[in-house]
């Protein structure tokens, strides 16, 4: 499909495309494990569509808000009849990515995203924003296909099995159900506890020696990729022979994110030393405060993918993060992280 732009998607909607139809068994599942509380329940349909799942909420109960970006979308949507509905879904253009959530309402019983998450580049910040806004008690379902199941050619719509374990981290309570082929995840009471640290594994026995690069978006949040090994780290990595910290941070965050930053916009903060596996360990913490482009996975052997994250979600982050970068962290944003391993931090003034 490939769609990356609001135009793409009112096209997509204007041509009479839609997606997988809400299915029996779908319905059917969501009014067994999430039904509308005694009295009426809240719900928010995210990435609603055409919105039928936001009329079939509302009809078995559910005062609904349906959100989407897609400006089409939303006009077909409300131009649909709502059977059986006290109320009609209210429905909002909104970018749950990019916008302010102003739109949408303080508490809800339970969010769906149904064959939209996928399409989500930043799903833990995202999530994280949703789940602020349940209610205790309240569900967060996704429905999506999977990625064992699609041709290699629509990988983008569905989620993998590592993905779906990314998703699911942070949660006290997980129920998978399966769909005519689709899995449907319900997620509730969203849990908070320290982040964790952890190596990746033994090194290679040489002078471990490299730069751990800070890069933020105009909305102030730090780029972070998820390794294959799990767990969250800074793009970075070791310098070559003759190469300065500064230069190693340009070079490694161009090979892992496609992100382009001029030698003159990357500072050395501090130098780190620690050790892993009884290796001395060094670690430039270094900060890059310009730069061109979006992140893309370019390393996919290492890197599943990379997100950009709200600095206050960091000391609760559910996958753990990459011990160097947590120092690196610190030294941009000191103390926020509880519980760090010992580190040796020589500032650069």
């Amino acid at each position: 499909m490939g769609y990356t732009a609001q135009h793409d998607w009112d096209a997509h909607y204007d041509e009479g495309k839609s997606f997988r139809p809400l299915g029996d068994v779908e319905r059917a599942l969501l009014h067994a494990l999430v039904p509308a509380p005694d009295g009426g329940g809240r719900a928010l349909d995210v990435g609603c569509g055409l919105g039928e799942l936001a009329r079939h909420l509302a009809a078995d109960g559910y005062e609904v808000d349906a959100i989407d970006h897609a400006p089409a979308a939303l006009r077909l949507a409300a131009a649909q009849p709502s059977a059986r509905a006290a109320t009609r879904p209210r429905f909002v253009r909104c970018d749950i990515e990019s916008d302010a959530l102003d739109a949408l309402r303080a508490g809800y019983d339970l969010i769906t995203l149904r064959l939209s998450l996928a399409f989500v580049r930043d799903r833990t910040r995202v999530l994280n924003r949703l789940r602020e806004r349940l209610r205790p008690g309240g569900a967060l379902v996704v429905i999506t296909p999977l990625a064992a199941s699609v041709p290699d050619d629509r990988r983008e719509i569905a989620l993998d099995e590592a993905e779906i374990a990314l998703l699911t981290a942070g949660w006290r309570t997980v129920e998978r159900r399966d769909a005519d082929g689709l899995a449907v995840l319900v997620l509730r009471t969203p849990v908070s506890s320290p982040v964790a640290y952890g190596n990746k594994g033994r090194p290679s026995p040489h002078a471990l020696s490299g730069a751990g690069v800070v890069v933020t978006d105009a909305a102030g949040r730090v780029l972070l990729g998820h390794s294959v090994r799990g767990g969250w780290e800074l793009p970075g990595g070791k310098n070559d022979a003759d190469e300065s910290f500064t230069e190693a941070a340009v070079r490694e965050l161009t090979e892992e994110t496609g992100l382009r930053a001029e030698l003159g916009d990357a500072r050395v903060l501090a130098i780190l030393m620690d050790s892993t596996h009884g290796i001395p360990r060094l670690t430039a913490a270094v900060r890059v405060t310009a730069f061109t482009g979006e992140p893309v996975v370019r390393e996919p052997q290492l890197i599943r993918r990379w997100e950009w994250h709200d600095i206050n979600d960091l000391p609760a982050l559910a996958s753990g993060l990459f011990t160097p970068s947590a120092h690196v962290l610190d030294t941009v944003w000191p103390g926020l992280l509880p519980g760090l391993p010992p580190v040796h931090r020589h500032p650069v003034v």
